[in-house]
C-alpha cells in the first residue's frame, strides 16, 4: 500500500517508468514559473500514469505524481512496455487506440479553458468530474473525490477566492450542493452544460 502524499515521480526526472493504479488515487500536478501549483489530473484505479515519449530516448517527465488517497501501485518499467508494444501487434492496436482518447482528453480540455473563460472552465471541470467520479442519485450526481476549494482551484488555475463565489452562486442557484469531508452533489447538470454551450462529447472524452 503506497500512502498519500507519496511521490512517484518529479517533473525533469528520467520517464523511465509507468504506474498502473490498482486502488487509490494518483495526483498529476505542475509548478508554475510564478510558483502556483496546478492540477492537471487526478488518476483512479486501472490507469496509467506516466505516459511520456515512447521510443524516445533521454525523455522528461513533464509534471509531478503524488498519491492523493492510498493505494496499490504496479510498477512498469518503460522499457518492457516498449518491447511488448513491438513484439505483439494485437496489443499494439488496443494500446494506440488508448492514446488516442488520451489526447482527444487533452484537446478538450484546452479548448474548454480557451474558449469559455473563468467560470466556463470551472464548469466544464464540474461536467468532467461528474461524468469521472460521478454516482448517479435521485437527487443529483455525487462527485465522489474529496476536494477543498483550493483543489478545485488548482484544475484550473484560479485563485481559492474565485471558486468560493463561484461555489456560493452555484448553490444559490440550487445547482450544487456541498456535501460533509469535500463532496459535492450536482443537482442540475444539464445548467452547466447549457452555460458552456457543452458539445456532448463521449464520456469516454469528457473525463478529467
Amino acid at each position: 500500500m503506497t500512502p498519500t502524499d507519496s511521490v512517484l515521480f518529479i517533473d525533469g526526472e528520467t520517464a523511465d517508468k509507468l504506474y498502473l493504479l490498482e486502488s487509490g488515487q494518483i495526483k498529476l500536478t505542475k509548478t508554475t514559473s510564478d510558483g502556483k501549483e496546478l492540477t492537471l489530473q487526478v488518476f483512479g484505479a486501472g490507469e496509467l500514469v506516466g505516459m511520456v515519449g515512447l521510443f524516445e530516448p533521454d525523455v522528461a517527465y513533464t509534471s509531478t505524481a503524488t498519491m492523493h488517497e492510498p493505494g496499490e501501485v504496479n510498477v512498469i518499467q518503460r522499457s518492457a512496455l516498449e518491447k511488448l508494444l513491438l513484439e505483439n501487434g494485437e496489443f499494439c492496436v488496443d494500446f494506440l487506440r488508448w492514446m488516442a482518447i488520451m489526447n482527444r482528453r487533452i484537446q478538450s480540455k484546452f479548448r474548454d479553458l480557451l474558449l469559455n473563460g473563468k467560470i466556463g472552465a470551472f464548469y466544464s471541470t464540474l461536467i468532467r468530474m461528474s461524468n469521472t467520479y460521478g454516482e448517479e442519485r435521485e437527487d443529483g450526481i455525487l462527485i465522489k473525490l474529496s476536494l477543498t476549494n483550493r483543489d478545485l482551484a488548482q484544475f484550473i488555475g484560479l485563485t481559492r477566492e474565485s471558486v468560493n463565489r463561484m461555489l456560493a452562486d452555484l448553490k444559490k442557484q440550487d445547482v450544487i450542493e456541498i456535501l460533509p469531508h469535500g463532496y459535492l452533489l450536482v443537482k442540475d447538470l444539464e445548467y452547466l452544460k447549457e452555460a458552456i454551450c457543452c458539445d456532448d462529447c463521449p464520456p469516454e472524452i469528457c473525463q478529467m
